[in-house]
């Protein structure tokens, strides 16, 4: 760098500095500029009117003026004479008064008004100006003064000043611009707050109309209110005559009523009577007395309302003064706690003159009775002297009336006990004839109804059926196990204490409307009636093969007893009730020749009257032609799936046309038995030659040890052609030993298909579900119904669909082939049915000449 520009330097960097504090004055003065702006608009919403306006004005301006002397002047609009409007000056004070007349436009300020431009003066201009004629020198000199004019719109409304007493405090460029700008928005502020105080003075004028209109319009409501309050009572008092029972029930009415229009904490009802001369007290609440004795008529405060007949207010200086003139006069001196310190009564008038009084009264000052509980009782006495007027003469009439009664009471009292005297050799003939009805109908042990009772109502129930057929009943024939042990290792006292056990717990087994009943010795038989499904009769019988399994005790010896159950159902062939108690007894006798503790179901061979060279062919299940029948399995849509369930039937010469679970059980023996079914798989796989899945129901005996082995054999010779998928009864493995259900398991294990049949037709047990893998669960078609009838079997079906959901089993549910039924399961989590059963012979029956029998 050349010596030359070595000065340049500072000059230029100077130069900057002095720009920069010109824009940073300038920007100051921005700042202060809108700061005071805002604080301005700011104090213009808030303040309530001009006196408050202006010195919030002058609080501003000192934040960014020099002096404290300040003052605003605003022409009066009417008479154009300038008028102080603010006025705070440190020397003169408030010097003229606001509103008043004043010599402002002879001064500066009214220059400034004329000349209509902001105006600055020096003391030496101000008093040069002045001498030269411009103005008049108002008030104390000033060293510096600033006039600026207000405008509001194109006119001027006033001048805003401020000055300065102090040489070296004068006003800038900017401070004068300050109070140019801040004249600009005080018109509008000015304005602003003078409309806020037309509107406040507004208001509250029509607050005022609002106020004395609303005092009146309360003291017509309140007058409304009295009015009404009377009419209420009025309604109240005219119902006592239909509302109350008695005149007791009156008076305590009264006093209610009494209590709502003024302070009715003590008070009496009391009635005089002309004829007699004496006062009585039917009603009276008193702190002090319970109840007040009648007396003749005297000088009290009572008598006084009943001889002037008027309502009387008596406090202590009138009290003092009815007992001085000898108006009212006291037996005996009253204790001062119990003198009423204001007590008020009126007279009930009739028109046949005053019939009484009522009185209120006030102890200890607790109430001071006026005018207006004056006015209030005499106005409801009148109501009710003539509701107690109806009341006394009903009740006369109503002890005419008694009297009446009573004489006749009295002359009809020997006729009634001479009829209660007959009434009760009837009543104990009665008696005699029912307990005589009771013992010919119930079993003198037990109480429970006897053969007798029994029959008369199988009777009539079986007359019903015949009237309604879909009023379905089942019978009960029950013979206890092991009775006759009871009764000789324990004793014939020990053995009734039995059958009376038995009878309470089987009561427990039935519903309400049931029929239980004691034949005889140790049989016992039950009715149900109103049966929606066979099933539940097999329940009942569950239920009492359940509770007889806890033995019985007695002297320190236990026995475990039992019940052998026969149960027969309703049919249209039965005419008497003999042929339902015979088939009841014969399958009780099946149940208790087939192992006891256990119940069978009425079959028409169990009473079929054979020849000895009939009987042997008819009880040969090898000697019955067999056929199977076919049930395609599908879903909800119909569509058939690669499932079919087949199941054999047999026609037997006495039962017909029947399926072999049922013609099993009159197998010769099990070897016989063991035989057919065989016969039968072997057959049923040459049949599914065309089906890819069979199911196909097996009897638990082939799970037996020597019988699992003939079974296992056949079973490897049936391979290639189709699959077989072997159901096992649900109940049968439920009851199986322990080499079945192992050899189930080993069934699985070898690769066969196993499935569970009918399950869930008695009780859902999950276990069976999770100790054996099956590949398919058939539900009981009672299982399926109870689903839909009864919320705790939905809840066990989707435990059963959990299991099987898990364990990859298919569930199929037997039921009605009705499509309605099938989608209502499938609503809860059933998409598999079982489809109409038809014949095979009409389907894969033709691939085999074998299929129509097997011999």
């Amino acid at each position: 760098m050349s010596s030359e520009d070595k000065p340049a330097a500072p000059s230029k960097l100077a130069h900057q500095n002095k720009r920069l504090k010109a824009l940073l004055e300038k920007y100051k003065q921005s700042h202060h500029l809108q700061n005071a702006l805002i604080q301005l608009s700011e104090q213009a919403s808030s303040v309530a009117e001009l006196t408050l306006l202006y010195p919030a004005i002058h609080d501003i301006l000192q934040a960014y003026l020099p002096s404290k002397s300040f003052y605003v002047v605003l022409a009066n609009q009417y008479t154009h004479a300038l008028e102080l409007s603010y006025f705070c000056d440190e020397k003169d004070g408030i010097s003229v008064a606001l509103n008043q007349d004043n010599s402002f436009e002879e001064g500066a300020t009214g220059y400034v008004y004329k000349l209509g431009k902001t105006t600055c003066f020096t003391k030496q201009e101000m008093q040069s100006a002045a001498q030269n004629g411009l103005f008049k020198a108002l008030g104390s000199p000033a060293e510096y003064w600033v006039g600026v004019p207000i405008y509001q719109e194109q006119n001027i409304i006033g001048v805003l000043a401020a000055q300065s007493y102090d040489k070296h405090q004068d006003y800038s460029s900017q401070q004068v611009h300050l109070l140019e700008v801040m004249s600009l928005y005080l018109a509008t502020a000015i304005e602003r707050v003078k409309k806020r105080e037309l509107l406040e003075s507004e208001v509250k004028i029509r607050t005022r109309a609002l106020t004395q209109s609303n005092d009146a319009l309360n003291l017509e409501i309140e007058q409304r209110k009295r009015a009404l309050q009377r009419q209420q009572i009025l309604f109240k008092i005219s119902e006592l005559a239909t509302q109350a029972q008695n005149l007791d029930d009156a008076y305590v009415k009264i006093h209610q009523i009494i209590k709502t229009i003024t302070y009715a904490e003590n008070l009496y009802i009391a009635l005089y009577n002309k004829e007699t001369g004496w006062i009585s007290f039917p009603y009276c609440v008193d702190e002090f007395k319970d109840n007040t004795e009648p007396r003749p008529f005297a000088k009290g405060y009572s008598e006084l309302v009943i001889s002037s007949e008027q309502t009387q207010l008596i406090h202590p200086s009138r009290a003092k003064e009815l007992l001085e003139s000898g108006d009212v006069q006291r037996n005996k001196p009253v204790p001062e706690e119990q003198m009423a310190t204001s007590w008020l009564g009126a007279p009930l008038k009739t028109s046949q003159g005053v019939i009484g009084l009522i009185a209120c009264q006030a102890y200890n000052n607790n109430h001071i009775f006026s005018k207006d509980d004056c006015e209030l009782i005499t106005f409801v006495s009148h109501q009710i002297a003539t509701v107690l007027q109806t009341k006394l003469a009903t009740q006369a009439l109503k002890s005419s009336h008694q009297e009446l009664e009573y004489r006749v009471n009295e002359k009809t009292k020997a006729l009634q006990q001479a009829n209660l005297h007959l009434q009760m050799q009837i009543d104990e003939r009665k008696k005699v004839e029912q307990q005589l009805y009771h013992d010919a109908h119930h079993d003198s042990l037990t109480g429970l109804p006897n053969r007798s009772l029994f029959l008369t109502q199988l009777e009539k129930t079986l007359q019903h059926y015949h009237r309604f057929p879909d009023h379905h009943f089942a019978v009960l024939f029950i013979d206890l196990d092991k009775f006759k042990d009871i009764n000789d290792q324990l004793g014939h006292h020990a053995g009734d204490q039995f059958l009376i056990s038995v009878a309470d717990l089987f009561s427990h087994c039935i519903r309400e409307h049931d029929l239980l009943a004691r034949l005889g010795g140790d049989e016992f038989v039950i009715l149900l009636t109103h049966l929606t499904e066979l099933q539940q009769a097999e329940d009942v019988a569950d239920r009492i093969i359940n509770i007889m399994k806890k033995p019985f005790c007695s002297k320190g010896t236990c026995i475990q007893s039992g019940a052998s159950i026969g149960i027969t159902y309703s049919n249209s062939s039965y005419q008497h009730t003999d042929e339902i108690i015979r088939d009841a007894d014969a399958a009780m006798y099946y149940a208790k020749n087939a192992g006891r503790d256990r119940y069978e179901l009425f079959h028409p061979l169990l009473t079929q009257t054979l020849t000895s060279a009939e009987s042997p062919a008819q009880h040969h299940l090898d000697s019955l032609p067999m056929s199977f029948r076919s049930a395609d399995i599908i879903n909800l849509d119909e569509q058939q799936q690669s499932e079919s369930l087949f199941e054999a039937f047999g026609e037997h010469p006495v039962l017909g046309y029947t399926s072999f679970e049922v013609l099993k059980k009159f197998a010769t023996d099990k070897e016989q038995h063991l035989q057919v079914e065989l016969e039968l798989l072997q057959h049923a796989y040459a049949l599914a030659a065309n089906v890819a899945m069979v199911l196909l129901p097996c009897s638990g005996l082939l799970l037996e040890a020597l019988e699992f082995n003939l079974f296992t054999e056949v079973l490897s010779k049936l391979q290639g052609q189709s699959q077989l998928c072997l159901l096992f009864d649900d109940q049968e493995i439920r009851y199986a030993c322990a080499t079945q259900l192992e050899n189930l398991k080993k069934l699985s294990q070898l690769g066969y298909s196993i499935g569970l049949n009918n399950f869930a037709k008695d009780r859902c047990e999950l276990n069976a579900l999770t100790d054996i893998t099956f590949d398919y669960v058939l539900l009981s078609s009672t299982f399926s119904k109870r689903v839909l009838q009864q919320e705790s079997f939905n809840l066990q079906l989707q435990g059963v669909l959990a299991i099987t959901q898990l364990k990859g089993i298919k569930v199929i549910a037997k039921g009605p082939s009705i499509l309605n039924f099938r989608a209502l399961l499938d609503k809860y989590g059933l998409n598999l049915f079982v489809a109409k059963q038809q014949g095979l012979s009409e389907s894969v029956a033709a691939n085999n000449n074998a299929a129509q029998s097997i011999n």
